[in-house]
Formats: C-alpha cells, sequence, structure tokens
C-alpha cells in the first residue's frame, strides 16, 4: 500500500520556447581581401608608363585612373568591392595647376629674392586647401555597393591640420611631430563618412608617443648592438694584430645601413595598426594585423626584385606590399551589414552634388 500523498503544491510554468527566428548570430569578422596580381598589373603599368612618356605626362592623369580602378575592384570586403570614379580631365586640372605653381616659385625666385619669398608663402598658405581639396577628391569618388564616401572637413581644419601643427612640431625640434601627427590622422578618418554614416577617430596623442618612443627605442637599440658587436671585435683584432681590419668596418657600415633601412617597415606597421584599430565607421571596427618581420621581408625583397630586373620587378613589389597591408585588414561589424548598407544609401546616395568641379592635386598623404 502506497502511503504517499501528492499535495497540491503549485508547479512551475515550464519556460516558453524561443522562437528560432528571433535568435541572431553574432556578426561575423570581415576580412579584406586583395585579388590583385602582379602579371596583371604589369601589363597596366607598362603601357602606363609608355604612353605617359610618349604624351610628356599628360596621359598621366588617365594612368593614375587606369591603376586605381584596378587597386579598388581587386579590393572587397563582405563580398562587396570598391570603385573609383575619378575623371582624368579633373586630376589633370589639378596637375597643371600645381605645375603653375611650381614655376611662378620657381622664377619668381629667380628674379627677385623678396618675390622668392612672397611666392614661398603662397605656397604654404596654399598647401591645406591643396590637401583638403584632394582629400574630398578622392573620398567623393571612391564607392562601395554603389554607396560613395565622403569628406566633411572644413578649410579651417585642413589649415590647423597641416600647416599649424606642422609648424609647431618645426619649431618644437621634433618634440610635438607625434602629436601633430595625431591630429593630421583624426582630422582625415574622422571627418570621412560613407553615405550617411561618419567615421570616428580614437587615437589617444599617448599612443601616437608611445608608438614613437617604441620605434626609436628599437632602432637605437639595435645601432648599440651593431657598435659594440663590431667594436669589440675590431678592438679584439687590433690587440692581435695591431690592425682593426677593414672588411670588419665595412661589414659594420653595411649593417648600420640596412638596419636603418629596416626602420621603414617597423614605421609603417606601427602607423597601421595605431591608426585602424582606432578607427570606426558607426558602431563597426576595423583590426589591423601586420607584423614588422612579415613586412620587412616584402619591403627588402622588393627592394632586391626591382634593383635586379633594373625596374621591371616595381609593378610585382606594389601588388606584394598592397596585398599585405590590404589583406592585413579586418572589418568587426556590431550587426548585420545589410541593414547597414541600406541605411547608409538612404541618406547618401544624394550627397556630393556640386562636387563635380573637385580638383585632385594628387598629394601624398
Amino acid at each position: 500500500m502506497n502511503d504517499t500523498i501528492d499535495l497540491p503544491f503549485p508547479s512551475e510554468p515550464a519556460p516558453e520556447p524561443v522562437p528560432r527566428a528571433s535568435i541572431t548570430p553574432a556578426p561575423s569578422s570581415q576580412p579584406f581581401v586583395f585579388s590583385g596580381r602582379g602579371s596583371e598589373y604589369f601589363r597596366i603599368w607598362t603601357v602606363n608608363l609608355l604612353l605617359s612618356i610618349l604624351t610628356l605626362g599628360i596621359y598621366s592623369a588617365w594612368a593614375k585612373v587606369r591603376r586605381l580602378r584596378y587597386f579598388y575592384d581587386n579590393t572587397s570586403v563582405a563580398e562587396g568591392s570598391f570603385d573609383y570614379h575619378g575623371n582624368p580631365v579633373s586630376i589633370l586640372k589639378g596637375r597643371i595647376i600645381a605645375v603653375v605653381l611650381l614655376a611662378v616659385y620657381h622664377f619668381a625666385g629667380a628674379a627677385n629674392p623678396l618675390l622668392g619669398l612672397a611666392a614661398a608663402l603662397m605656397m604654404v598658405l596654399a598647401g591645406p586647401w591643396l590637401i583638403w581639396r584632394s582629400l574630398q577628391f578622392k573620398l567623393y569618388n571612391t564607392s562601395y555597393r554603389g554607396i560613395r564616401f565622403g569628406f566633411r572637413g572644413s578649410l579651417g581644419g585642413a589649415a590647423r591640420n597641416f600647416l599649424m601643427w606642422p609648424m609647431l612640431a618645426s619649431v618644437s625640434l621634433g618634440l610635438l611631430a607625434p602629436l601633430a601627427y595625431q591630429r593630421f590622422k583624426r582630422y582625415q578618418h574622422s571627418e570621412a563618412r560613407f553615405g550617411a554614416t561618419h567615421f570616428s577617430f580614437h587615437g589617444s596623442v599617448g599612443a601616437f608617443y608611445k608608438a614613437v618612443v617604441i620605434g626609436l627605442g628599437l632602432w637605437l637599440g639595435g645601432l648599440v648592438v651593431i657598435f659594440v658587436g663590431f667594436g669589440g671585435l675590431m678592438l679584439i683584432e687590433l690587440a692581435k694584430s695591431g690592425d682593426m681590419g677593414g672588411g670588419k668596418l665595412v661589414l659594420m657600415s653595411l649593417s648600420l645601413y640596412v638596419w636603418s633601412f629596416l626602420a621603414i617597415p617597423l614605421w609603417m606597421t606601427l602607423m597601421q595598426n595605431l591608426v585602424w584599430n582606432n578607427t570606426r565607421l558607426g558602431e563597426h571596427r576595423f583590426q589591423s594585423r601586420m607584423r614588422w618581420g612579415r613586412t620587412a621581408f616584402i619591403v627588402f625583397t622588393n627592394i632586391l626584385g626591382i634593383a635586379f630586373t633594373l625596374g621591371l620587378f616595381t609593378p610585382f613589389a606594389q601588388i606584394r606590399l598592397l596585398r599585405y597591408r590590404i589583406e592585413s585588414l579586418t572589418l568587426l561589424p556590431a550587426s548585420g551589414l545589410d541593414d547597414f548598407i541600406a541605411s547608409s544609401e538612404a541618406h547618401g546616395s544624394a550627397t556630393g552634388e556640386g562636387l563635380g568641379d573637385l580638383l585632385d592635386f594628387d598629394l601624398s598623404m
């Protein structure tokens, strides 16, 4: 006989099942991909070079458009590629203006020192405006999935970041150079937009000084090791035979040169990682994972290839370095990219109206 008694305690309600459609998977990271090949770009590079020479440089504007279109078309992220819409005529006009300004500066300086000083001042004051227009041109003529980028920065901001801060860095004997560079990258990135969505930059001044200290520390440390190492060997040789040995001096000089050359890819790696790891597009983040050793290997072998082929390896070298820099980047979405693209397109399709007269002054940034 069963003496247990079932007491009427209320049981806890079973949890309601979560609908499958309401479970949204976390967006996955989207690496940048570069599909360009050296053999393809070699043909473009060769034709561009020959036509630019035959036309005394006039075709160089069309050459730039062909080059950038190839690079942009072969750069993709999240199964979408970029496009370049630059007008060669606008590029040519910008270059003509730049050549005229340089000619005025040259002939004014040759005619009269005071005129040369006035022309130099004019060039300095025109610099921020030239860079500002170049930034506008480059971003407005770049698109992704049919949506154009843009640049909202003002001329006053360009004057502060491209004139005032570099001058302060110069008079401070370089002590303010990291601060000036941080201000420049902050202006360049935070004033850019993709459709209706703005970029933002979060790299601190301290982070730029830290990168500079790391770079200079590694470079100076390497110089000390080379000096001490070879210096010790030469002193030992001097004590034994009374001759330091010219071969060791040559090897030391070569080692110093190579080590100083390796500081270039070190700086390139530190700056790309610092800048892109602190750049956001709306709530979406970027991640850069360049490595100094890999960058140095690519740069060093590129130099050797160009030297041993008398320059014919140049397009292959450009593709190798560009591929590594692009494929070191990853987009870290905060939400679904399709919804983000749609919301950016709604307000971004008409942005840039009236900017068709923009000129590209082809200034290296």
